[in-house]
């Protein structure tokens, strides 16, 4: 990923926050509706990786520092 220029990571940051937002929405309905748990899980679990994935990119936009 270090080959990415900011504004690609930042473009791509678009993308993962909008599905993060989908997700959470969805999961939101389905505990509203009772839906499958299993199913729930799954979604959470991508939430998660997506957030991670959300600050990894995030971090590569923040210029080092020198020690």
């Amino acid at each position: 990923m270090d080959t990415y220029t900011p504004e690609q990571i930042t473009q791509r940051l678009v993308v993962l926050r909008q599905e993060h937002r989908e997700l959470d929405v969805t999961i939101e309905r389905m505990a509203a509706n009772g839906h499958d748990e299993f199913e729930a899980k799954r979604l959470k679990r991508r939430k998660l990786q997506l957030k991670d994935c959300i600050a990894k990119l995030e971090d590569m936009l923040i210029p080092d520092e020198p020690a």
